[in-house]
């Protein structure tokens, strides 16, 4: 027995290494995935990015191919630094940093080296490949624009960093995302679905055949289209009306709540963003604190909204039964309250509510503001009465629409006005600028163009949305079909519409009149103060426009903002009235007018010298 128990034990030795051997090379396949790091390479397959239409159907984005210079730190082997570099035409240097990115992100998978090359490039390289073991290039595409207008709302594309790659495990080094607009705000349905091919390699690093004749490949989906709301021809128009000035222009359907523009300026072209040019263009726009091209005016900028907001003044008044339509208001050149003094420009007195819109008479809203307020039995009651009809309009808070970026604005409150004022003394008198849009309220071009298309509406709008359909399917998410009703009645609205109206038959815009339409509208003018040296300086007025048209059958409500402009129809009611007439008759009949909006910038105004940033008195 004692002979026989040596050879027991080695048999038993060699089964269980024949028994491990076998689970190894057939049941457990953890080696053979640790093999194939070794020997095959894995190449994700990009889909194409989803296509970007407008309204009606014309391409605004595409894409175009690009390829990247791939390396897996791990397999790289000894080269020639020097002829590397040169061929990616980049230094050694930095050769040497993109490498050791590489192996911080991971040995074993790949990262870029150098990003998106062109055809041409590609070409070149792709013969000389085989020479850098651990090196390879891979396809991706890059957005193609067939348009030079609309950056701020389709936004770019760019390289993932580590801090999103940590947060979202689709993600590898390389990867480019949705950066801004609505390329961000629609990244998971434009990226689609990412494929991935499993390739054998030879010595020289060249793929050989698929892996397992493609057993485990995947294959990638392209990412769906979508279709704007937006009317590409008429975006264009009013980036070119904005040339040479600042602010907004926020077009509404209002019917719908689909926007038709979202004009920020100064923008820049979109093909700025993309490929290799991009890191370098991009500096010098987000370093451009003067123009600021990336800040989107249309849906950040917070300005007094001035005269326009007269129109709500009222509609809360008459909502509160403090002023019948028939009753006169005289004006005098202004309206004294305590030992203040509001002023008021020329015009016929006494109003009653319609011409009181028509001719903007501060006195007149002055005075039935003050109504709204005293109706009440505390200030307080009053303000925060007044605040929640105007808060049913989408103000004082971020109206829910489809784009990453927004301000709430400011609609002020009791309590905020018990912080302003020490043991709650306060009274109507003290926040009457607010009737005339120059108190504490504040405002985006959107919330305003919003509130615009509510009075069209008759007391009603949807939130404003940029998406139409995805896939040419309609979209019929609630948050978008679902009427907003505001606090005030049907009736209210028609003496206000008249109003407006009004401001072209013999009011302060009568010279804007578009052929053969009727327009409803409001001019704005709204002080604008900065601090210079610590000291409130009064810098040149913000002219504002809002209207809507057809009168009876509303196509269109927009809102329009040019900073430093002077009055209310000096710019923003010049470009109102053009761009009414250009969606609505699609040709310019007022060539005269065009002409001086295209030829007169606001470049000289502001290249006035000052420093920081608009303040507001109680701020």
């Amino acid at each position: 027995m004692r002979k026989l128990l040596p050879i027991i034990l080695v048999s038993f030795t060699a089964l269980i290494f024949l028994i491990r051997l076998f689970y190894l090379q057939i049941m457990d396949d953890s080696f053979d995935e640790v093999s194939t790091n070794i020997s095959v390479r894995k190449v994700y397959d990009y889909p194409q990015r989803g296509y970007i239409y407008d309204r009606n159907g014309e391409l605004m984005v595409g894409n175009q191919p690009a390829y990247d210079v791939m390396a897996v730190p791990l397999e790289v082997k000894e080269f020639d630094t020097l002829e590397l570099a040169s061929l990616l035409k980049l230094s050694p240097e930095r050769l040497k940093v993109q490498l050791e990115k590489a192996w911080r992100y991971s040995p074993r998978l790949a990262s870029v080296i150098t990003p998106q090359l062109t055809k041409d490039e590609f070409a070149y390289l792709q013969e000389r490949m085989h020479k850098y073991e651990g090196f390879y290039i891979q396809k991706r595409s890059l957005r193609d624009y067939n348009i030079d207008h609309s950056a701020n709302i389709l936004g770019y594309i760019a390289e993932v960093g580590q801090g999103e790659i940590s947060q979202n495990s689709y993600y590898q080094s390389g990867d480019l995302k949705g950066k801004q607009g609505v390329e961000e705000q629609y990244e998971k349905i434009l990226r689609g679905e990412r494929g991935v091919k499993h390739y054998l390699r030879d010595i020289h690093n060249k793929n050989i055949k698929p892996f397992k004749e493609g057993k485990f490949d995947t294959v990638s989906k392209k990412g769906s289209d979508l279709h704007l709301t937006i009317d590409g021809k008429l975006q264009d128009y009013g980036e070119k009306l904005m040339k040479g000035k600042r602010g907004g222009i926020v077009a509404i359907e209002p019917s719908t709540g689909e926007i038709l523009t979202l004009v920020t300026a100064p923008s820049y072209d979109p093909d700025l963003l993309v490929g290799r040019k991009r890191s370098r263009n991009f500096t010098k726009l987000y370093y451009d604190t003067i123009q600021k091209p990336l800040y989107n005016r249309a849906l950040q900028a917070i300005y007094a909204p001035g005269s326009p907001f007269k129109a709500l003044t009222g509609l809360v008044a008459l909502q509160e039964g403090v002023v019948d339509l028939e009753e006169d208001f005289r004006c005098n050149g202004g309206y004294n309250y305590g030992r203040r003094r509001m002023g008021c420009h020329h015009h016929p007195s006494p109003v009653k509510l319609i011409s009181g819109v028509a001719y903007s008479c501060n006195s007149y809203f002055s005075q039935i503001y003050r109504r709204t307020i005293e109706k009440y039995e505390t200030p307080q009651e009053g303000i925060d009465a007044w605040r929640g009809h105007l808060a049913s309009f989408g103000l004082g808070d971020y109206l829910g629409y489809d784009l990453p970026v927004g301000r709430a604005g400011l609609l002020p409150d009791s309590e905020y006005y018990n912080k302003v004022y020490p043991d709650n003394n306060w009274y109507a008198t003290n926040t009457i600028s607010n009737a005339i849009g120059q108190g504490e309220v504040l405002t985006t071009p959107i919330q305003l163009a919003n509130a615009t298309a509510a009075i069209a509406n008759k007391g009603w709008f949807y939130r404003p949305h940029i998406l139409k359909a995805i896939d040419n399917s309609p979209i019929k998410e609630e948050k978008y079909t679902t009427k907003q009703i505001t606090t005030i009645d049907k009736e209210h609205f028609e003496p206000i519409i008249q109003g407006m109206h009004d401001v072209f038959n013999y009011g302060t815009a009568s010279f804007l009149r578009v052929p053969g339409i009727e327009v409803a509208g409001k001019t704005g003018t709204s002080e604008n103060y900065i601090k210079i040296d610590g000291e409130r300086v009064q810098m040149t007025d913000h002219s504002i426009f809002v209207a809507f048209a057809p009168k009876d059958d509303p196509k269109i409500a927009l809102a329009v903002f040019v900073e430093n402009g002077y009055w209310g129809s000096r710019y923003a009611g010049r470009i109102s009235s053009l761009m009414i007439e250009k969606y609505l008759k699609e040709e310019i009949e007022r060539k005269d007018l065009e002409r001086w909006i295209l030829n007169n910038t606001l470049e000289d105004e502001y290249a006035k010298p000052y420093s920081g940033e608009p303040f507001k008195i109680n701020q």
